[in-house]
């Protein structure tokens, strides 16, 4: 074999007793455990968050050597097309806009937002999510789902938000000029609970910035990656991915890299 080779016998030999380097070790643990993270994630972590979550796990490593292991992984967090506003056409009255896109908090409970998006079902045909976040923690406190995008969806996911949370001061409540919002229903509904209501300027997405925010990240992360076929299946699978990933799991770099539970637990002890 050696003859035929051309190489002599000593190398042949130290080559077969060649051991493993200890960076070639380490890479292979590290990319078992970004692949565990990536999985347990549905795909939705990128470099950044994996390298948080190896950090909580007392694993020392940099942001680059996990991006290099990623990429000879082959593996990326989902992306997708960034959403571009267009201004409406329908003539809308201006509200006041109270938060004017100051998202900072102290606490909890001080800033909701809300917004309504669109999910599509084979069966049912679209169906409707109003959704409630508090800007401190970033957590969704309050959701509702439902086959027509009327007031009662917008008042059901504030309702839920309000008797989960029970704050002792009323918040400041901001959404768009949708006519949900805009409805006597809505305006009866919060002045009867004292919340001040905030209202985003005609054909300015950025003025609700985070609820949009939550929004693209459902489509993107769940949504948008599989066919639902009914409302029912919709619906539980959107009581899942909020509850069980995005409120519980889901990590953010805005509040520390800890999950918007996480914050809420913290905010309640301070």
């Amino acid at each position: 074999m050696c003859k035929l080779l051309k190489v002599s016998r000593s190398s042949f030999y130290k080559f077969l007793n060649k051991k493993e380097s200890k960076r070639s070790l380490e890479n292979k643990q590290l990319k078992s455990k970004i692949i565990k993270i990536y999985e347990d994630s549905k795909k939705r972590y990128g470099a950044p968050k994996i390298h948080k979550t190896l950090k909580a796990e007392n694993i020392h490593i940099s942001l680059k050597r996990v991006q290099r292991l990623m990429k000879r992984l082959d593996i990326k967090a989902i992306v997708c097309k960034k959403f571009r506003p267009f201004p409406s056409k329908v003539k809308v009255e201006d509200r006041e806009n109270i938060l004017k896109r100051d998202f900072s908090t102290t606490s909890i409970n001080q800033k909701w937002v809300t917004d309504i998006t669109y999910i599509h079902t084979i069966k049912d045909g679209w169906c409707y999510l109003a959704s409630v976040m508090d800007l401190h923690s970033k957590k969704i406190i309050g959701y509702s789902m439902d086959k027509n995008m009327d007031t009662a969806l917008a008042i059901n996911a504030v309702r839920n938000a309000y008797e989960v949370q029970k704050p002792s001061k009323p918040p400041v409540l901001h959404s768009d000029l949708g006519s949900q919002y805009t409805s006597k229903d809505f305006s009866r509904y919060v002045l009867g609970l004292k919340i001040m209501h905030s209202f985003s300027g005609k054909g300015c997405p950025y003025d609700n910035a985070c609820i949009e925010s939550f929004h693209a990240s459902l489509k993107k992360e769940e949504v948008n990656l599989v066919k639902y076929y009914d409302f029912d299946a919709a619906r539980l699978a959107i009581f899942e991915y909020i509850e069980s990933w995005y409120n519980r799991k889901r990590i953010h770099s805005s509040i520390g890299y800890i999950t918007p539970q996480q914050c809420e637990d913290l905010a309640k002890v301070a």
